[in-house]
């Protein structure tokens, strides 16, 4: 049997891509990564991620990787409510599923789980796979801990590759002063670059904010 893992990175921040991967190996081989330390990312320090990164690609039978630009989260977040995110997600998911030729997919969801799984069926073009929805599979399931370390690591080199461009603005996160200070500037300047998520309301604070200074 083959055991397949989805999770996401990015969900939440100002600054670059949604990530959703998969991950899919053999039944015997969840235990292979869960004596290497696999678990939800969250918990794992960055040298350490990177390192069960590359063991989990010589690992896994499968590992698949959608990243779901700024401009693609607004023209869904925008013309709706926020659930819309929810929806995006799970055509994306629905797509890596298909990729990971699994008998048994588990899930990390963010939202109401039986939504999001009738959402993921209703996309997959393989119908007779099992699917299993959970909140904090990341944390219950070896398989998804190693989906959301791939999904982790595959954004990290996205902002790497963003702040080489424009300098270091921070985790990309609205919590973060730098990168608070770092949209402002962009927005004094008058021009957003793609990568800056148009639809967060801490952005449409903050120009709402520059245009009372003036």
């Amino acid at each position: 049997m083959v055991i397949g893992g989805v999770d996401e990175a990015g969900r939440g921040p100002i600054i670059g891509p949604l990530v959703v991967a998969g991950v899919s190996v053999k039944e015997s081989d969840v235990e292979v990564l869960k004596s290497i330390g696999v678990r939800d990312s969250k918990l794992i320090p960055r040298p350490v991620r990177e390192r069960l990164y590359r063991i989990i690609k010589e690992v896994a039978s499968k590992v698949v990787v959608e990243k779901i630009e700024p401009r693609v989260i607004y023209e869904y977040v925008s013309h709706g409510k926020y659930e819309r995110l929810n929806y995006l997600e799970a055509i994306v998911m629905a797509k890596v599923i298909d990729g990971l030729d699994a008998d048994v997919v588990y899930v990390d969801s963010c939202g109401p789980t039986d939504r999001l799984e009738r959402d993921i069926r209703s996309h997959l073009k393989r119908k007779g796979v099992r699917l299993v929805v959970e909140h904090h599979a990341d944390r219950n399931y070896t398989v998804v801990g190693a989906a959301s370390i791939v999904a982790k690591v595959e954004r990290d080199l996205v902002i790497d590759a963003l702040k080489e461009r424009w300098g270091d603005f921070g985790s990309g996160y609205t919590s973060d002063p730098r990168t608070l200070e770092f949209v402002k500037r962009l927005l004094d300047s008058g021009e957003l670059p793609e990568f800056v998520r148009k639809s967060w309301k801490t952005l449409d604070w903050m120009k709402q904010k520059s245009l009372d200074d003036y």
